[in-house]
């Protein structure tokens, strides 16, 4: 069984920073890729980051630039460091992971996901 479980949300101030952790059970070299979503009130589930086994990033346009995902397989975890994060970027972010078909992402276990309160 996949757990996925997310820690490193609250609330910070516009332009502030956060790290998300999500630590999977067991190795994620098992997964082709591992990748953080998020979910505003009233919006559809968006792709924030993705990064391969390979070490292959892909970013949404929205963050490049000010958000970075990384991994470290030795602990089984998954970071988004995120920075000058802005208001509208409050939402819940889950993590995922899945499989890797180049050039696109496909999910298959999830997070519960952390919220992440960006203040004005």
């Amino acid at each position: 069984q996949v757990q996925l479980v997310e820690s490193g949300g609250g609330l910070v101030q516009a332009s502030g920073t956060l790290r998300l952790s999500c630590a999977a059970s067991g190795s994620i070299f098992r997964f082709d890729a591992m990748g953080w979503y998020r979910q505003a009130p009233g919006k559809q589930r968006e792709l924030v980051a993705y990064i391969t086994n390979g070490g292959r990033t892909n970013y949404a346009d929205s963050v490049k630039g000010r958000f970075t995902i990384s991994r470290d397989n030795v602990k089984n975890t998954v970071y988004l460091q995120m920075n000058s994060l802005q208001p509208e970027e409050t939402a819940v972010y889950y993590c995922s992971a899945g499989n890797y078909r180049r050039p696109a992402y496909y999910p298959n276990y999830w997070g519960q996901g952390t919220q992440v309160t960006v203040s004005s």
